[in-house]
């Protein structure tokens, strides 16, 4: 057999993407490597992701995180989807939901049935046949009793890195405390070899995992990975972000709201709530961006607003040599659905599986690299989606947005919709059919045809049918408990 050259796996900064890498490798790889971590307390974080969809549970499961602990630990709260505001025209609302929209047969997805129904005269509304979408409204939740929710997590991102840095460390990461003044290079191969820190020491590794934010220290400043900007069809570039006290229960959801010239989001954790404005600066300045989102909050302010700069795009290379870059060092595409966190978590997993155990190859590499595009692209297509599909027209940024063209891709996809109503998830792709439906119709995209499948049944049995589904969601969400009753009782923090 051949000799395993890739033991030593040096994480380059912490916060939530170091800390995920770090607990991950450990907990599945752990007997395998020696995992250290650098990050340094001088050094703070964007630590602002508090949104979550359900691939977290998955990692979580993987990672043998006990859930009521976890929840406790990061003052989280459940998530059944996003309510977006003002998207199609302002007083609009719709909730993209983590549910099954009804039930679909192998001809064709459950919404043909319906927009039959509809053009019949009957049948309701579409969010009616989703179980997740009618707990969200009702402010519903429970798990373990009755029918299962799909859901995710709204949780504190720095407390949740400080959760995975104890696991981490009891499962033998060695984290170390500094900052870093030099990337030392092999002379021939441009390979890592070492982190210089600034008292000297130098950190030596087989595999460098690049978190170290923005800025991409090992996969940019050093490596020269490249950029590619997405600015043309993401334009927002600028966030501010602040923390209030909470004014009421907890919602199931999060609410993204548009404004003039992009969109704030609130988030309600256990113990606060989480706010932030997102915008393009070619159409807000700071000052009028601070002023809208501070007369936008319903809470006391716990602290002040924090100015972020952001390039929508992704790296060139996400993996590059002996560097894999994870979390903002690979890119961002914004986080209007609560991707971030996911693609760390996704980053990880792919490298666990194609991890290069016998040295950096280029296969690896090219394949590593491949999958991670092919699912940002994707990602990506469906983040452009809510800003193409607006039909606002009351400010120069949304003119924008309506008129601009888009990726053929995604050409592609609207041009299907509203043609014949089909609507479909490409292999390995994050988002499914019942997303792409959700903001599709949403945003009041609505097709000129559809699947006549519908036509099969007579109306009254179609009609008999839908009712049933519908009548036996409502009564489902009607026998469930209050999100905030069962968040208490779940997994609620102790009074002091």
């Amino acid at each position: 057999m051949q000799e395993q050259v890739v033991k030593r796996v040096v994480v380059a900064g912490g916060g939530t993407a170091g800390w995920m890498a770090a607990a991950a490798l450990a907990k599945q790889l752990g007997p395998l490597l020696e995992i250290s971590l650098i990050e340094s307390d001088e050094i703070g974080t964007v630590g602002v992701g508090e949104s979550t969809i359900p691939t977290a549970r998955t990692f979580n499961a993987l990672l043998n995180i006990d859930e009521p602990a976890f929840m406790r630990a990061t003052q989280a709260t459940f998530k059944l989807g996003i309510s977006f505001e003002n998207w199609g025209q302002v007083g609009d609302r719709y909730i993209h939901s983590f549910g099954q929209v009804g039930k679909s047969n192998w001809m064709g997805s459950f919404h043909h049935f319906w927009l039959q129904a509809k053009a019949a005269g009957f049948g309701g509304e579409l969010g009616d046949y989703c179980f997740e979408l009618k707990a969200a409204l009702a402010d519903k939740f429970s798990v373990g009793e009755g029918p299962e929710l799909n859901y995710a997590y709204h949780l504190d991102a720095t407390l949740y890195g400080r959760f995975l840095r104890q696991m981490s460390e009891g499962l033998g990461v060695k984290r170390i405390e500094g900052k870093i003044s030099q990337v030392q290079q092999n002379a021939e191969t441009g390979f890592i070899e070492a982190l210089v820190m600034e008292n000297g020491d130098r950190v030596e590794g087989d595999l460098f995992i690049d978190c170290t934010g923005f800025r991409g220290l090992l996969i940019e400043q050093t490596l020269k990975a490249g950029y590619e900007d997405w600015g043309q069809w993401l334009p927002t570039n600028t966030a501010l972000a602040v923390q209030t006290k909470s004014t009421g229960p907890a919602v199931p959801y999060t609410r993204a709201i548009a404004h003039k010239a992009g969109w704030r989001w609130k988030i309600p954790l256990q113990h606060r709530v989480g706010n932030g404005l997102v915008y393009c600066s070619d159409y807000m300045s700071d000052d009028e961006a601070r002023e809208t989102l501070l007369s936008a909050l319903d809470g006391e302010r716990l602290i002040e607003p924090r100015l972020i700069r952001y390039a929508t795009g992704r790296r060139r290379k996400t993996w590059h040599k002996n560097c894999v870059a994870l979390g903002l060092a690979s890119g961002f595409v914004e986080p209007l659905e609560s991707t971030s966190i996911h693609l760390i978590m996704i980053g990880v997993t792919r490298l666990m599986q194609l991890f290069p155990f016998n040295g950096v190859s280029d296969a690896l590499v090219d394949r590593y690299n491949q999958q991670a595009v092919d699912e940002l692209e994707k990602i990506r297509d469906f983040i452009i989606l809510h800003y193409k599909l607006t039909e606002r027209t009351d400010s120069p940024f949304w003119d924008h947005c309506r008129t601009m063209t888009v990726p053929d891709s995604l050409a592609q996809r609207i041009e299907l919709f509203r043609d014949s109503a089909q609507a479909y998830q490409a292999p390995g792709e994050l988002f499914q059919v019942d997303s792409w439906l959700q903001v599709m119709l949403g945003q009041r995209l609505q097709p000129t045809g559809y699947h006549q499948m519908g036509r099969l049944m007579p109306p009254e049995q179609l009609r008999g049918a839908l009712a049933d589904l519908s009548g036996n969601i409502a009564r489902a969400v009607g026998a469930l408990p209050g999100h905030q009753a069962f968040l208490d009782r779940y997994c609620g923090i102790p009074a002091s």
